[in-house]
């Protein structure tokens, strides 16, 4: 989440199922530590909840329905919720993945997890936000603040009963077309618990899609790969899109509008990234929630009950915006 250079991918060609089964158990590489070559585009999608990733669903089936296909970018980066629809769209057609939303049957909400908090929270997710706002209010920098994140969170995994990331990569699961890594450019990111540094997970880096992803969206308690630990991508940035410097165009669905709980000095907003990213050379068009999504949102992005909703209004936001967006993407 905080304004940390990135640092090049590499080009290895092992895979987690290449390794043998007590290499698989370890991640091998961080993807942030390698060589990565700058590519034409990039799409970036940020956390924001169970309503927020309906929502990036939505628009981007509304993009490619009006003829604006954004998953054939070269890169694709997804954070917290981001990650979840980051394989979602490029493992499955966002337009059949846009309508099992809209036929799923009806669900309660769910208990908060990750950066995803709702704007107005309530049970659990009220705890969950007046924890991580006394950390951010105790922290120095942005740094400070994630090792602050992981020690808490590395707490709270103390005193539960160990089975949390047994439970949440089922959860991470179930929510995948595929289990096996796409055959492209996909970062996922993740703050590494015991150090607060940033992690950015490819499928180069020896670890299963399904850990990336439960990683990359895993707050409240740190999750387990091998003998690491590993808390929500949002800690790094909400969207993370500073990832996508050197590609010529960036595009970046921001469920959380761009919004940021921490000072604006940190540079943890949008803002401040898509700066970064057009001082390096890149173009760089976002799209963000507008009213009516808002509304649909409700006051709990956590509210599984809500992705309907949250998918109608961002499939209109998609279609209104992709012939504004066809000559910059194209």
């Amino acid at each position: 989440m905080n304004a940390t250079p990135s640092v090049p991918l590499h080009s290895l060609a092992t895979t987690a199922s290449d390794l043998p089964r007590s290499e698989q158990d370890q991640p091998q590489v961080d993807a942030t530590r390698q060589v990565r070559a700058a590519g034409q585009r990039a799409l970036v999608l940020g956390g924001g909840g169970s309503a927020g990733n309906a929502w990036l669903i939505g628009v981007i089936a509304g993009l490619v329905d009006a003829g604006l296909d954004v998953t054939e970018a070269d890169l694709v980066i997804g954070t917290s919720s981001g990650s979840t629809a980051a394989v979602q769209i490029t493992s499955a057609s966002p337009t059949q993945l846009f309508a099992d939303i809209l036929s799923a049957a009806p669900q309660q909400q769910s208990a908060p997890v990750g950066s995803d908090r709702g704007r107005g929270p309530s049970g659990p997710s009220v705890d969950h936000l007046a924890r991580t706002n006394a950390i951010i209010a105790a922290a120095a920098n942005a740094a400070d603040m994630r090792r602050r994140m992981g020690a808490a969170a590395l707490d709270l995994d103390a005193a539960s009963d160990g089975s949390w990331s047994t439970r949440w990569r089922a959860t991470a699961a179930a929510r995948l077309p595929s289990q096996h890594w796409p055959e492209r450019t996909v970062l996922i990111t993740a703050v590494d618990a015991r150090t607060g540094e940033p992690v950015v997970f490819d499928r180069h880096s020896g670890v299963d899609l399904v850990d990336a992803v439960a990683a990359s969206t895993s707050s409240g308690l740190p999750y387990s790969i091998g003998d690491n630990r590993y808390v929500d991508g949002g800690y790094r940035r909400n969207e993370n899109a500073d990832l996508a410097a050197g590609h010529e165009r960036v595009l970046v669905l921001s469920p959380l509008g761009g919004r940021t709980r921490h000072p604006l000095e940190w540079g943890m907003q949008l803002a401040a990234q898509v700066d970064e990213l057009r001082a390096g050379g890149s173009g760089v068009e976002t799209i963000v929630p507008d009213s009516d999504s808002l509304n649909a949102f409700g006051t709990n992005l956590m509210d599984l009950s809500t992705r309907p909703s949250a998918a109608r209004a961002g499939y209109e936001q998609g279609r209104a915006r992709a012939e504004q967006l066809s000559e910059f993407w194209r």
